[in-house]
């Protein structure tokens, strides 16, 4: 439920310039006025399930998006019956809608969306009702360019550099042939994010999430309450904690608390997980994390 000094759950990625909301909870446009964040910018909203906590925030931004001058469409991914919710939503608010939206729901693991360098994938979660998780990751990036290498090697500064770094070979100004490895460094990895909540402990998260440089997983309950998130189909904090440490990410933070436990409680929530996974930390509402690249 949403407290007054908590919203519900949504949580937003910026990526050169895009952004891809995950969940719109009730009380998502307060956040984003308040980050000074334009929803005209969202290309992707991706659901994790259609429980009311993660979806009601949906239609307002869905209305107040036909009032920003939006031409491009707005992709919604979700597990079944995120399409009837949508359409109903538009249907009984009488929505005025001036942009493509396109509904596609998922029913097996796969890859959602494409986009230029990267991909989006959603996986199967256990919940009270159908549940997915999702993973955004880069492809790799090219090696970096060695511009004094080239120049020793008599290839002119211009195109050719650039079917270098293409990975075509040329030819230099005395005709001997100069390969893209002579001149560029070895492939650099992309980065990837994942976002899970609203399940029970599976060990196969950790295989989905895997190598993630920042892992968003929901931390429900403390360890006294084991059988009650069993119950529920939800994790303990500790739970979270071994996904992360299994799947070796970089960095994970918690989400999707109990409101039984106010935020002076919320550290003995990380200090469960911290017991197995050091490098958790908690979120709080409009937290920023940095993704950098780790080369």
């Amino acid at each position: 439920m949403p407290l007054p000094y908590r919203h519900l759950t949504s949580m937003l990625l910026r990526r050169d310039g895009d952004l891809f909301l995950f969940d719109g909870g009730e009380g998502t446009q307060v956040s984003l006025r308040r980050l000074n964040l334009k929803w005209k910018k969202i290309s992707c909203i991706f659901v994790s399930h259609t429980h009311a906590d993660h979806v009601t925030g949906l239609p307002g931004i869905l209305m107040l998006s036909a009032q920003v001058d939006r031409d491009e469409p707005l992709y919604i991914f979700g597990p079944p019956r995120i399409a009837e919710y949508i359409n109903t939503s538009r249907k009984v608010l009488d929505m005025y809608i001036n942009y493509p939206i396109i509904v596609k729901e998922i029913t097996a693991p796969c890859v959602v969306y494409e986009g230029d360098g990267f991909y989006v994938r959603a996986f199967p979660l256990e919940h009270t009702k159908t549940c997915v998780g999702y993973t955004l990751e880069e492809l790799d990036r090219p090696g970096e360019f060695n511009p004094q290498k080239a120049e020793e090697l008599k290839v002119p500064r211009g195109p050719l550099w650039g079917k270098l770094q293409h990975g075509q070979s040329v030819l230099n100004t005395d005709g001997v042939e100069v390969r893209p490895e002579q001149v560029v460094g070895k492939a650099r990895s992309g980065r990837k994010f994942s976002y899970v909540t609203d399940t029970m402990y599976l060990p196969s998260i950790a295989k989905e999430v895997q190598g993630s440089d920042l892992l968003i997983c929901e931390g429900m309950f403390k360890d006294d309450c084991e059988d009650q998130a069993r119950e529920k189909k939800h994790m303990t904090s500790r739970q979270a904690a071994t996904i992360a440490r299994d799947a070796n990410v970089l960095r994970s933070a918690l989400i999707h608390y109990s409101p039984r436990y106010t935020d002076k409680e919320l550290p003995e929530l990380l200090d469960q997980a911290r017991e197995v996974f050091p490098a958790m930390e908690l979120t709080r509402d409009r937290m920023h994390f940095d993704i950098p690249y780790r080369d």
